[in-house]
């Protein structure tokens, strides 16, 4: 994402969708590599994150979380006991001892209380990472990933940083291998199906040219958002009359859980009912928080693209075969 719109999309997926996906922050998502020291899971260690250099001088035994993202992987890691605290965003794994700290306004002092040894967030909101590093408090900035290496590289960040290097190396591989996988058996098609991406139901989209719509891409799909008038800051606001014009194969919901969308919702919108994606009942329910971070779960969100695609395919082929045989 551009700048200005860096900011905007952090009080867009927190305010509306309320899953505490974080903006980019400042430095944006970074391909870092742990440091040699990092790789043999000894300490002190120093991994390169969002906010340059970090040395962490012996394994964390108090981790606080201010970033969705970071405590589902943190927790897939087997990191899990050493966190003792999360931003009141992260709700998965239900586990996680979610407080009412928050990662867009940090407040240091309530950080501090938790005495932790380590801190990791996705944006420097108000200067928190000068502020915690005043008192000396290692801070991983593992700000939004910008393309699925980078989701990969936060892994093994976070491994190296909490001394669960081999978990950390061994669940990005599952990951970026299961994607791969799914890509791969996709069925070919010569139709290439176009879809449009809800963020909320004021109609904001995503681009290919996001992380998740990267993941889109993987499957074939064309976004009907990339053709946007103003579509270069990756969330473009589309207008019904856009998306009726473009009259997408797939609907996919990402603003299920914070705004009550569904497939009944979007067909009682005015003039919505005459959409393909409507008629052929491919208007797909996603999980809001899965569909905003950029953790382990970016699997699951993948298996469902490819579910979708694979069933508008289906139903295209049915409804060919229907009409050649009448």
């Amino acid at each position: 994402m551009r700048p200005l719109r860096k900011a905007f999309a952090g009080v867009l997926f927190g305010a509306l969708l309320l899953t505490g996906c974080g903006a980019d922050g400042d430095t944006g998502a970074r391909a870092a590599s742990p440091s040699p020291t990092a790789s043999a899971g000894t300490f002190p260690v120093t991994v390169s994150a969002g906010n340059g250099a970090v040395t962490i001088p012996k394994r964390p035994e108090r981790v606080v979380s201010l970033s969705p993202t970071a405590t589902e992987t943190l927790f897939a890691i087997g990191a899990g006991p050493q966190v003792v605290a999360v931003d009141d965003q992260s709700n998965h794994p239900p586990q996680a001892p979610k407080t009412d700290l928050s990662g867009f306004k940090p407040n240091a002092e309530a950080i501090i209380a938790q005495r932790p040894d380590l801190v990791v967030l996705s944006d420097d909101m108000d200067n928190i990472v000068a502020e915690l590093t005043k008192v000396k408090v290692p801070v991983l900035l593992e700000g939004s990933a910008l393309k699925l290496d980078d989701a990969y590289d936060q892994i093994t960040d976070l491994g190296a940083a909490t001394g669960n290097t081999a978990a950390a190396g061994k669940l990005a591989a599952d990951v970026k291998g299961e994607i791969e996988r799914l890509a791969a058996a996709a069925p070919a098609s010569t139709k290439k199906l176009t879809f449009y991406h809800e963020v909320d139901k004021s109609l904001f989209s995503t681009t290919s040219n996001t992380f998740i719509g990267q993941i889109y891409t993987l499957f074939g799909l064309e976004n009907i958002a990339d053709k946007a008038p103003d579509a270069s800051g990756g969330y473009p606001k589309l207008s019904a009359e856009f998306i009726a014009d473009a009259d997408p194969d797939l609907i996919f919901l990402a603003d299920v859980k914070c705004c009550g969308q569904s497939a009944e919702t979007v067909a009682k919108r005015p003039g919505w009912g005459d959409l393909t994606a409507v008629k052929n009942d491919s208007v797909i329910a996603l999980d809001d928080d899965i569909a905003s971070r950029w953790g382990p779960r970016i699997v699951d969100l993948a298996k469902t693209l490819a579910a979708a695609r694979e069933a508008a395919l289906d139903k295209n082929a049915d409804k060919a075969g229907a009409k050649a045989g009448s």
